[in-house]
């Protein structure tokens, strides 16, 4: 059966939502007046409980409860990482860039339309090396307590969870 999605706005005050599966109900949301929205807020917010077995950090930002920082969602910039071991990986991205074949300066009008594509292959090259930074970490090893970070909100909070946060923060608008 296809999946259907219900809305009850007949009051003002409140609006909600529900998407059913037949006869199932799947997930069910609604917005009040008097409740605040968080999602898409952003918050100073600081590290109260770093989780090892979970690769997460407890964070508190403002809200009713600590919210959930997943390690994958923490930007390197917020690394704390010795000195020396910065030192290295900034050699290592040297090392990299300068093993790559450099373009001649007397390109053809064709390259001109490949340089879209070659800005795709930077964009790539650079999350790999994020990825492969992360790697090379765990979340012990570079978060610490009572350290401050900007999160947003990414998911509201639910029953007794907390909000899911990021520190990749985006701003929506025109």
């Amino acid at each position: 059966m296809p999946k259907k999605m219900l809305i009850d706005a007949a009051h003002a005050e409140e609006t909600r939502v529900v998407v059913v599966d037949g006869n199932r109900v799947e997930d069910f949301d609604f917005e009040s007046q008097s409740k605040k929205q968080l999602r898409g807020n952003i918050y100073l917010a600081k590290v109260t409980r770093v989780e090892p077995s979970l690769q997460a950090a407890f964070v508190e930002y403002g809200g009713n409860r600590h919210g959930f920082l997943a390690f994958n969602e923490i930007h390197p910039d917020y690394y704390q990482i010795p000195v020396a071991d910065r030192e290295a990986l900034l050699r290592e991205e040297e090392a990299d860039e300068d093993d790559e074949p450099l373009a001649d300066d007397n390109e053809d009008s064709d390259a001109e339309a490949v340089s879209g594509d070659e800005d795709d292959v930077m964009e790539e090259e650079v999350a790999r090396r994020r990825r492969r930074l992360m790697r090379r970490y765990k979340i012990q090893e570079v978060i610490r307590r009572r350290q401050i970070m900007l999160v947003q909100v990414v998911k509201e909070e639910r029953g007794n969870k907390g909000a899911a946060l990021t520190t990749y923060l985006s701003l929506a608008g025109r």
